[in-house]
């Protein structure tokens, strides 16, 4: 099979290979999937480049967490009627050395989620990573139906998926950007509210918009830089879900009493350790929102998988607007 690695960690156009591969075959429990499409996250550039001293968990790497394609094969435990199955992958790549940047990938079978018909691969890869973690940040404390939230970020392949999925679920959704063409993006979502986080004063348009009465959630992607307007945006009980931060040396100052008196509570989302309990909750209901037709995520490019580099550095230049995706 085709597919791409590296065998150590460093920069993507001299690190990354594309060559042949042997095939995969599928263990007790687990599915082999055709990959269509392969999704480039973050979390992808950050293990190859060792960021934060992280080493090689394995000599040899096929980078990417989340896929979409059709099972072609199973093993011992897993029903044959699965083979032929349209589904979704999340996480294949951790605690493994094959992820989705090949032409098949081997995962558990709880990880190759069933995508329904109306559903194109290409928006099931853009699932996995971004939307666990936008669900888990949303709906970990409660319903949203009725509620007021505010993604910082909106633009993001995490914020856009929150937004996705909370206008889903029937809130009112505000959220910051930086630039115009993510003001665009943050809008198609179906924010109720863009606002440049550069240009205007959030805590003072968030008031105006809501009544006083601020928002219930926030969905935050730098929350060291943020807290101080989460502070001033949050109503009572307010609840933050921080699923990152700039740097890994960054740090949290809260502000004590404001935080007391306003009964706040911090949540921090890392999607890869989510409690069982929580995927299962997450994959059933971001699969209804994706059939439902109301899950339709910005794609920022497709590359071809001897293009992958070129993928990997468009990821890294900040200037993605959406999720990368490779062809296989």
């Amino acid at each position: 099979m085709r597919a791409a690695f590296y065998k150590k960690q460093g920069a993507a156009r001299e690190v990354l290979v594309v060559a042949d591969l042997p095939d995969l075959q599928p263990r007790a429990g687990e599915v082999r999937v055709r990959v269509a499409a392969s999704g480039i996250n973050p979390s992808d550039i950050k293990t190859r480049i060792g960021f934060g001293g992280k080493a090689m968990p394995f000599g040899r790497i096929v980078p990417h967490q989340d896929g979409a394609g059709v099972i072609d094969a199973v093993g011992p435990g897993v029903a044959y009627t699965r083979i032929g199955e349209r589904v979704w992958i999340y996480m294949a790549q951790w605690g493994r050395a094959f992820g989705t940047a090949a032409e098949y990938v081997v995962v558990p079978s709880a990880q190759a989620v069933r995508l329904a018909d109306n559903v194109s691969l290409e928006i099931g890869a853009s699932l996995g990573v971004p939307a666990m973690t936008a669900h888990r940040g949303l709906f970990a404390d409660g319903d949203l139906r009725g509620k007021r939230v505010l993604v910082q970020g909106g633009a993001g392949a995490v914020g856009n998926a929150a937004i996705l999925l909370a206008k889903w679920a029937g809130a009112w959704v505000a959220a910051t950007v930086s630039r115009e063409v993510q003001a665009e993006v943050a809008r198609a979502a179906g924010a109720d509210l863009v606002l440049n986080r550069h240009e205007e004063d959030v805590p003072h348009a968030i008031r105006s918009a809501t009544g006083g009465h601020g928002v219930d959630r926030i969905v935050d992607v730098d929350i060291s830089a943020n807290i101080e307007v989460a502070i001033l945006c949050l109503a009572r009980d307010g609840i933050v879900s921080a699923y990152s931060t700039e740097t890994p040396e960054a740090k949290l100052t809260i502000p004590f009493f404001p935080a007391l008196l306003g009964g706040f509570s911090f949540r921090f989302v890392y999607v890869y350790t989510m409690p069982e309990a929580a995927m299962r909750r997450a994959t059933e209901e971001i699969s209804a929102c994706a059939a439902s037709g109301a899950y339709v995520p910005q794609i920022a490019k497709t590359y071809a998988l001897d293009a992958v580099a070129d993928a990997h550095e468009f990821q890294e230049s900040g200037k993605a607007v959406g999720k990368i995706l490779v062809r296989l």
